[in-house]
């Protein structure tokens, strides 16, 4: 209740809630956002009320789900108002979301592994390691900071190397002795973080690399991504974590 009370404190605040303008019906990218935002809220409670009905070792699982959706729904709050109010790309704001979100996403998969096997710390590191030069390439890219095409080049290597991390590395090794549901569950965010993320360098691509900015594509195609990639990722981990739980009890 205290949570549902802080929240409803935090949607109350007016000041950027209207963005400043209306929302025209042929405005695709600012329907998107309008639609982004409301899911991520829908999101971030059922993951936070959902924590009551799995067992302990699952809890900041599902925690962390909730943290990555609220993260991005204040974030949403302010992006969508930077499109309303200016048809541009809210770059920086974009950015700082994903410095948040997808080192926790990092930490989903260490945390779902740890519930159930041994695994390693460093796990975690090399995983954080690759999304920090994976966002740190495309944002002095979107940025201007760096020649779009290189940075380009670099943030896929980090995408790359977190991909054989958890495909060929201790990540394959901890899932190895894993149970059936925790290995789908892996296997099933493997898939995301494969083919969920690679929507964003088609972004980076459609919106960079083929000659004019085109923020009305980029931004479209970010927001497709963040909707699969973060409330679709929490799904999974809230899905098996209810199937082990019934299975302990």
């Amino acid at each position: 209740m205290k949570f549902l009370l802080m929240l409803g404190g935090v949607i109350a605040l007016p000041s950027f809630a209207a963005g400043g303008g209306d929302l025209d019906i042929g405005d695709s990218v600012g329907v998107s956002f309008w639609l982004v935002t409301a899911a991520m809220l829908a999101a971030t409670v059922f993951f936070f009320v959902e924590r009551d009905q799995v067992s302990a070792k699952w809890k900041t699982s599902l925690t962390v789900s909730g943290l990555i959706t609220g993260i991005a729904f204040w974030h949403y709050l302010y992006m969508r108002g930077v499109w309303i109010d200016t048809g541009g790309s809210p770059t920086v704001f974009r950015y700082i979301d994903w410095l948040l979100t997808v080192p926790l996403q990092m930490v989903e998969f260490y945390l779902i592994l740890a519930a159930c096997t041994n695994v390693a710390g460093s796990l975690f590191k090399k995983l954080l390691v690759g999304s920090l030069v994976m966002l740190g390439a495309g944002f002095a890219g979107e940025a201007g900071l760096a020649p779009a095409l290189p940075a380009f080049i670099i943030g896929m290597a980090g995408w790359i190397y977190m991909i054989y991390e958890l495909y060929m590395g201790e990540g394959k090794a901890a899932v190895s002795t894993a149970s059936p549901a925790v290995n789908s569950a892996y296997n099933a965010m493997m898939m995301i973080i494969v083919f969920g993320w690679s929507i964003y360098p088609l972004g980076y691509v459609a919106g960079y690399l083929m000659g004019a900015v085109d923020p009305s594509t980029l931004n479209l195609i970010y927001n497709l991504a963040d909707f699969i990639n973060k409330i679709l990722f929490g799904l999974i981990i809230w899905h098996v974590a209810v199937k082990e739980s019934s299975h302990s009890h």
